[in-house]
């Protein structure tokens, strides 16, 4: 795989690997939310994934999803809605973005991009999230 871009390392906390991604936790208090990070050289584009691939991946946002609704629960910010976006514009390695929205979120009903600043994690809730997505995505 390569290497993991260093702005994932700098912006979120590693969870664990699914059979094809690195699961990650944005550090961004306001919102549950959880990077998908496939394995595999060069991957920019979902097209850059075989077609299986393509498919572990979608199956893999679903957990991540399922997942976020347990962490928001845990967190006492219930997910009402999920947004899923592959954008890249930033940081061109191949991710998937799965967050979890509530209507009394900051950024609602708006994209979560670029709005405001982010809002990193106490040390001992960050902890606490990772376990909790840890055991929710069964890693």
């Amino acid at each position: 795989m390569d290497e993991i871009d260093p702005a994932f390392v700098a912006t979120s906390h590693a969870i664990g690997d699914l059979p094809l991604c690195q699961v990650r936790l944005q550090d961004d208090a306001r919102y549950p939310w959880l990077v998908l990070i496939p394995r595999g050289e060069r991957l920019r584009e979902l097209e850059d994934l075989a077609a299986g691939d393509r498919a572990v991946l979608m199956e893999e946002i679903v957990r991540a999803g399922r997942a976020l609704q347990v962490l928001g629960e845990a967190l006492g910010v219930p997910v009402e809605k999920l947004n899923v976006g592959a954008l890249g514009n930033v940081t061109p390695q191949l991710h998937v973005h799965v967050v979890g929205r509530r209507r009394d979120d900051p950024a609602w009903p708006g994209p979560v991009w670029g709005f405001g600043t982010a809002e990193p994690y106490p040390a001992d809730v960050a902890a606490y999230a990772i376990e909790t997505a840890r055991r929710a995505l069964g890693l």
